[in-house]
């Protein structure tokens, strides 16, 4: 066995080897021949480097040509590569054959025949379509902003300089997605936004395409809130085979594309053709194994998920289940258990899988997904070979897998790769034992500076942290008002960007901002001081809250919404859904973990949430807080005029909405931010309009100059998001209204 693997690991490194040193070789001199080089692809590193050049220069349209065709040159060099990789998967099929001839003593030489032709084959497919220059490898601080998309950094100050303000929205997004924590860019998306001729559907992402696994993953979890199982099922095996995809096509790449062959180490290092082989195909095996973690990560995180695969079969066995698909949710959790074979929760879901179709011997048949296995049986072979190296070579290797198998790891190393897995299941236990403390800097108890207005909950009564009830905010004839103005003025949607914000089919939604009723007002439809009435109950909220919750800092309007939830009448038997599902306003909040991820597209900028109730002749419809498991309940609130719920924003305060089963229920939210760059810039519109028309507007922070779209001349690395993050991140939360 030992010898077996010995020559494995010597075909695999020939295999790699050879087609390195072909690489090497075609990027001579002279070796494309008659070609034409212009109609070959060039260096994507050396047109990003002169589009930068040209954008610093301010050679506008000169650094969105080169900027775009860098971008443009680095998917086709993959797209190349792919295709070679695919043409040339049959070459050398006879010599391979022979490995398993009777002629054993022949072995290496039919292994280098094959591997030989078919490094010649990559080779002649590539040079037709790359420039020597081209096949090379991109430094690493090349690979850095690209996989940072700092090309979209540049193009949307170009494409702002060009006034193509609807290539910049699209150039600004697809930047902001992998970079949430850069504020510049989150400004200047809402500058665009506020442009004339952009609209919601300039602002696209670009590399969709290379994360669409992910935004089937958000997708699937976002469904489970909805209960419709079938399509919970169908969009989960579609996050699985684009998975599935996905990590194929890094594989491929890590194979095809040029590597740089092993420094020497001295006497006692890699000095040989033989170990310098070995060397490079342990490194090529661990780019392959390493494919999980790149797969695995979001756009704009530095840590990958966990158990990324297993945790998309876990959930598609459960939905299929659900869905009635029961030999389906067989095949599901044994292709889970191949990752976890002895896990107990996997084994009893088998067994109540079985015993729900009967026990029956033909469903004890039903084998798991054929991807798996491949999957698994390729990176197990795969592992084995790096264990060797490690055992064997020197060579250095972190296995990226939490369900790789002890019996594979030699003895010698064991030791060190049960301490590795304690510590990481140590780290993942700290998931579920995370103390509940409020970092918001917001502390309750703090005097209420209003006559009428009464604590009614507190901390205590509502068995939480940085959460209040107060009553009398309101009159009943403001609450009238404002109803009125709802039923006058609000829109089918969120009335903000036109989005229907359905959570749940059973209800209607419509909303109004405080922008869209003083333009109403304007236009004579709606009452001028019913406008403005909404516009003070910010204020109002704001002076009570900031005061209650006793903040150090300023604390500003976020966003401002009167929303009204109605019931559909005949729609409401059997009902067993919410009319808003548990989240977190300021990150995203995944039960299972009992983790909160800061991070878009949850809006981490909301430090304090508040509701302003309107009415209360309706059934349902109550505000509820929940533990991090969004479970269990730990208080529940019914509305009525003029009652104001307040809360911090982060992941101590779950909160959701139970069913309204009838009648409509309006309320007024509200967020609150501490820092003035997210304020609310549509309620400074509102104002500017009225001080247009000669009014007067009270107010407590100074105004701002707009200024125009900027960027940052930094280098991309320096606005890297900072925190690790880990985990799957579950989108639950993220809404624009309680």
């Amino acid at each position: 066995m030992a010898q077996l693997l010995t020559l494995l690991a010597v075909y695999v490194a020939f295999h790699f080897v050879l087609s390195a040193s072909h690489q090497v070789n075609a990027a001579a001199p002279g070796v494309v021949g008659n070609a034409n080089v212009l109609s070959l692809l060039q260096p994507y590193d050396l047109l990003y480097y002169s589009g930068v050049r040209a954008y610093f220069g301010q050679e506008w349209q000169k650094a969105a040509e080169l900027l775009e065709k860098s971008i443009l040159t680095k998917e086709s060099l993959l797209s190349v590569r792919r295709q070679c990789h695919k043409d040339c998967v049959t070459t050398g099929r006879e010599a391979l054959q022979n490995l398993d001839s009777e002629e054993g003593s022949l072995w290496d030489l039919w292994a280098l025949d094959w591997v030989q032709q078919r490094a010649e084959c990559l080779r002649f497919c590539i040079r037709r379509s790359v420039t020597p220059a081209g096949q090379l490898p991109v430094s690493s601080d090349i690979e850095y902003e690209f996989g940072t998309r700092n090309p979209y950094n540049f193009l949307q100050v170009t494409y702002y300089k060009l006034e193509k303000l609807q290539k910049a929205a699209s150039a600004a997004h697809t930047y902001f997605v992998a970079n949430p924590s850069h504020l510049e860019m989150r400004n200047n998306i809402e500058k665009y936004r506020r442009m004339e001729g952009v609209t919601e559907e300039d602002f696209q992402d670009r590399e969709f395409l290379n994360e669409k696994h992910w935004v089937l993953y958000d997708a699937a979890v976002q469904l489970e809130a909805a209960f419709d199982w079938a399509q919970v099922s169908k969009k989960w095996k579609e996050c699985v085979n684009e998975t599935l995809r996905q990590t194929e096509e890094c594989r491929v790449q890590c194979e095809v594309s040029s590597q740089r062959l092993p420094e020497d180490r001295g006497v006692n290092g890699v000095d040989g053709v033989f170990e310098k082989a070995a060397a490079l195909s342990l490194s090529l095996l661990a780019c392959r194994q390493y494919c999980v973690i790149q797969v695995s990560t979001r756009p704009g995180r530095i840590s990958a998920q966990e158990d990324y695969l297993p945790t998309q079969l876990e959930h598609l066995h459960i939905a299929q289940f659900k869905a009635g698909d029961v030999r389906g949710a067989v095949q599901s959790v044994r292709s889970l258990l191949l990752f976890y074979p002895s896990d107990k929760d996997s084994l009893d879901n088998l067994q109540l899988y079985y015993e729900t179709l009967g026990g029956d011997t033909e469903s004890q048949d039903i084998q798991p997904s054929q991807e798996i296995v491949r999957y698994i049986s390729q990176s197990l072979q795969e592992k084995e070979l790096l264990y060797f190296g490690m055992e064997n070579l020197a060579f250095s290797f972190t296995d990226p897998d939490l369900w790789t198998p002890e019996k594979v790891v030699p003895e010698s190393l064991r030791e060190a790769w049960r301490a590795e897995q304690e510590k990481m299941n140590e780290k993942m236990k700290g998931g579920y034992q995370q103390d509940e403390v409020d970092d918001s800097g917001f502390f309750s108890g703090g005097p209420v500076p209003r006559v009428g207005v009464t604590i009614t909950m507190d901390d205590d009564k509502l068995n939480g942290t940085n959460r209040v009830v107060l009553d009398g905010v309101m009159t009943e004839t403001e609450c009238d008002r404002i109803l009125q103005l709802a039923t006058a003025a609000v829109s089918a949607g969120d009335g903000y960007r036109g989005r229907r914000s359905p959570h749940t089919p059973h209800e209607t939604f419509e909303g109004l901002t405080v922008l869209r009723a003083v333009k109403l007002a304007q236009d004579g439809m709606i009452n001028q001081t019913d406008a403005r009435l909404l516009h003070e109950l910010g204020e109002r909220a704001r002076d009570l809250l900031h005061s209650y919750f006793r903040s150090p800092s300023g604390l500003h309007i976020s966003f401002t919404h009167l929303v009204c939830r109605t019931a559909i009448t005949g729609d409401q038997e059997g009902r067993s859904d919410l009319s808003h599902p548990v989240h977190v306003d300021n990150c995203l909040l995944e039960p299972d973990t009992k983790q909160c991820w800061k991070e878009p597209p949850a809006f981490i900028h909301r430090d304090l949430s508040a509701i302003l109730y309107l009415n209360d002749n309706f059934n349902g419809g109550d505000l509820f807080f929940t533990s991090r498991d969004a479970k269990t309940i730990t208080a529940q609130i019914k509305p009525s005029c003029g009652r104001l719920v307040g809360f911090s924003s982060g992941p101590v305060n779950p909160h959701g909405v139970t069913a309204v089963t009838s009648g409509r229920r309006c309320s007024l939210a509200l967020w609150f931010t501490k820092d003035k760059i997210y304020r609310d810039m549509e309620r400074e519109e509102a104002e500017a309009l009225w001080a247009a028309d000669g009014h007067t507007v009270v107010k407590k922070e100074e105004d701002e100059g707009k200024g125009s779209v900027t960027t940052t001349t930094r280098n991309a690395r320096s606005q890297a998001p900072k925190e690790k993050n880990r985990g799957r991140g579950r989108v639950t939360g993220g809404k624009d209204e309680l």
